[in-house]
This record gives C-alpha cells, structure tokens and sequence, in this order.
C-alpha cells in the first residue's frame, strides 16, 4: 500500500489463488492506486493495521476465514474501506448476502480487466464524495468544538482557521475584546496541532510586575536579582517542544520586546544574569484585546516585532455578534451550574432568551457565565426566568421586573453613616488605582491583585476607559 506521504488512494487484494493474484495485479499495473496483496484473512487484517486502504478487493473462498465475516468486519472499522466481493459462485444468494453485508459492489469470475478498472474506479469515487460531503456536513454543524460552545458562522469561520493553522509551525496573532475566549483557541490550536503530546506553557505579560516578566518568560540564574536563590528555568524552556502562549503581548515592555524578537527568529535565549545563549524549540501564540497595530502606531509595540508574530491572525467575534450562540451558551452553562449546585433547572423560559438576545454583552463569554452562575446560585425552578437574571443583564430597553408594591427597606445605618453600595466602592478603588499608578493599567491591577482583563472590563460596563 502507498505509503503516508503518498497522496494516492490505495486497494488491498485479498486473494488466495497465486495465479489470480498475480492475473488482478497487472489488471492494476497502469491504474493511478496504490495495490498491496494479501492471501488471508490474517495478512489483510495485518496490512490493514499497518495501512488502511481506500478499497478492498475481497474474496469469499479463504483458507483461514469466511470472506462474509471478514466482509462485516471491515465494514464495521472506524474507517470503513469500500469492498468489492471477487466470487466464482455467482449466486443470488451469494451477491445478496454479500450486499447485506455491506460489500459496495459483486464481481463474478472471470472478469475482463476493464470491469474490474471501471468498478474501482467507480467505488473510489463514491467514497471520495462521501468523505467530502461528511466534512462539508461536520464543518457546518459543528455546535462545539475544543472546548467553544457555538454555530455561529462566526465561529465556524474561526473553527476552519485553527484547523488549517494548526498542523504549521507559524506564529498565530489572536485578538478579541476581553472574555471572548483567547486562551482557549491557543488551547485548541495546540491540541490540533502535532505538538499536542508536548507542553503547553502560558504566560499573562500583563498580570506580572514589568521588573520580573523577564524572569518569567527567560528564567534566571542563581544571583541575577535580590531573592534568585537558585537558577531557575523559565517559560521558554518549560514550552521546550511544544507550545509558548503569551496573552496580552501589548502589554509586554518594550525592552523585553527586542530580547523576544531575537527568539522568535533564532531560537536563542538568554537567562536573565546569564552570558550563555540557550536554544529553545517552540512554536508562539500570541493574543491581545487591543488593536496591535494601533500599539505599533503609538509606539507601545515594535513593528519588527508585530510583524514576526502576525502571521497567521485568529480575530473572535464579539458575543453580541454571535446571535443565538448566546443562549445556546447560556443553556451549557445553566446545565453545568445547576449540577454543580444540586439545582433543578432545566432550561431558559422565553422571557429570559429575549433578555439574553437583548443584552450588549460587553464582557463578553465571561460576563454571561458569571450571570448564568449568580442566577442559578440565587434561585432555582424548573426554568431560568428574566427575574432571575442579574439587573445588570436588562439592558437595552427590555423591561426589568415589576418591583413589589411595599415600600423598599431603608438602609441599614452603621456608626452613624450610611453603608455604601460594594459596587460603587469597587469601582472608586479601582479608579483611585490607576490614577495612582499614571494611568498604567497593569500596575494598578497587580496593586489590587486583579487581573488587567478585569478592569478592561468593568471600565467598559461602566462606560469609561
């Protein structure tokens, strides 16, 4: 049979008879298929664990096995080969039972060389448009996919990029509002990719303190800093042979910059204190929730740097944009929430799809898995109703629910002074952070011990930032 780098489609003959075998075979000489032969069951089975085939040629009458069972056997593999049962007995019983079983088409020795050609030929073709109609089929109903959940062409789109892109050692760029899910299609790309065996490292550039992300991308050696009391291996090693994801690379230092330029075009690396370069085998992914080319513009990103790691772009969409991915998400998520709480929900009633469907989303995936978590935490019922849906959720017009007819209980007072909303004085710590910090986003998130995402997103639900 071909070999795994042979693009032609391949035939296995199963037949007993040296001097038919050696009669079927030239028949094929001039034919544009790879032919392997086997004179058992026991030489097929071994030859199609070795290869799978495209077809198979199989005869009834072997030595050490009925060709029936055999038949079914091969029609019930996880790639079923399409089977031409070659018989002397011509039988109806015989073309019957072999149709039963499975077998695409009967040819009745002797047969002209012409026959057997068109019969291939025929039978390869089938299989070939099957496969392609199966994949067609899959690629547009693919509802999930590495851990997304969603059928929005959107995400189909997104879901054919990282099928093509995988299987290559480029550099793939992923951008998208903050919750949209980068980590997870740098995940998926590593799965798809074949590197799937080796380690997949991430690093967040802006969730570490700029004077140690070097350390953690690089690693150090013993004495380079105040606290390096032992070497230590960084990201680029631990990602030896498999995959680098570096998210939020725009918030990387500019300095740190250039030493990263050097990596991706060499391979080489330097331990922070140490003089010896270091060679390391990985493949990068990148993402951001800003628009790279505008970090390049106002001189926060190097362009030689963008253009190194841009090649192959992942761009997600937006929730808002995914139309009713968003309560097909909802759904996974009530599900996976009410048994993680021992709750009886069991699906979303109208009023809450529409208040869903209505919702800007600015957080994105995230936000709707936090607001599905507090509803169900909050409440239980057989269906999720839009009176459980946090306030925040009715948004844009849709009508929140009627407030009870008794008078609202005044807040309690403490020491003489009113308590103030968790919400507000979240929101005024968090300001007061990056004015203390010059506006830098990073430094004020590692103060509040929060993630810069964070606060991307809740500047963006309070309208600012």
């Amino acid at each position: 049979m071909a070999g795994a780098s042979s693009p032609r489609e391949s035939v296995l003959l199963v037949e007993d008879t040296r001097a038919l075998a050696e009669l079927y075979t030239s028949y094929l000489r001039e034919a544009p298929w790879s032919v392997a032969h086997a004179a058992t069951a026991a030489e097929a089975r071994a030859a199609l664990a070795r290869e799978p085939a495209d077809a198979v040629l199989l005869d009834l009458r072997l030595p050490d096995a009925d060709g029936l069972d055999l038949l079914r056997e091969l029609r019930s593999a996880r790639r079923p080969p399409e089977v031409i049962v070659i018989t002397a007995n011509g039988s109806v019983a015989t073309a019957v039972a072999a149709m039963q079983a499975g077998a695409t088409d009967f040819l009745v020795k002797p047969f002209p060389q012409e026959r057997l050609l068109v019969t291939l030929k025929n039978a390869l073709e089938r299989a070939r448009l099957a496969r392609e109609v199966e994949a067609l089929k899959s690629a547009a109903d693919r509802t999930s996919y590495c851990g997304f959940i969603g059928a929005a062409p959107a995400m189909q789109a997104v879901y054919r990029i990282i099928d093509n892109a995988a299987a290559s050692r480029a550099t793939v760029f992923i951008t998208g509002e903050s919750g949209t899910g980068k980590e997870l299609a740098a995940e998926a790309v590593h799965r798809m990719s074949p590197r799937r065996d080796g380690p997949f490292v991430a690093i967040n550039c802006a969730a570490i303190p700029r004077e140690l992300i070097e350390s953690e991308v690089f690693g150090h050696v013993r004495g380079a800093f105040t606290g390096a009391v032992a070497d230590r291996a960084g990201a680029a090693a631990q990602a030896h042979g498999g995959t680098l994801f570096l998210d939020e690379i725009c918030e990387m230092d500019l300095a740190l910059q250039g030493k990263l330029l050097r990596f991706v075009q060499t391979g080489a690396y330097q331990r922070v204190g140490s003089p010896r370069l270091e060679q390391g085998d990985v493949r990068f992914i990148c993402a951001t929730n800003r628009d790279p080319l505008a970090e390049v513009k106002a001189g926060r990103f190097r362009e030689d740097l963008y253009y190194r790691l841009h090649v192959i772009p992942i761009e997600l969409p937006p929730l808002r944009e995914r139309g009713t991915d968003i309560v097909m998400l909802a759904e996974h998520f009530l599900a996976r929430f009410a048994a993680e709480e021992g709750k009886g929900f069991r699906g979303i009633a109208e009023d809450a799809r529409a208040a869903l469907m209505a919702h800007s989303w600015p957080g994105n995936v995230r936000e709707l898995e936090n607001a599905i978590r507090t509803a169900v935490v909050l409440n239980d019922g057989e269906l999720l109703t839009a009176a459980m849906l946090p306030p925040r959720v009715l948004s844009r017009g849709y009508p929140a629910p009627a407030a009870a007819p008794e008078q609202p209980a005044r807040a309690p007072q403490a020491a003489g002074r009113s308590i103030r909303p968790l919400a507000e004085i979240e929101r005024e710590a968090i300001e007061h952070a990056i004015t203390a910090c010059g506006g830098n986003i990073a430094q004020a998130a590692a103060a509040l011990g929060i993630s810069p995402s964070t606060i991307y997103r809740k500047r963006a639900a309070w309208g600012g930032g």
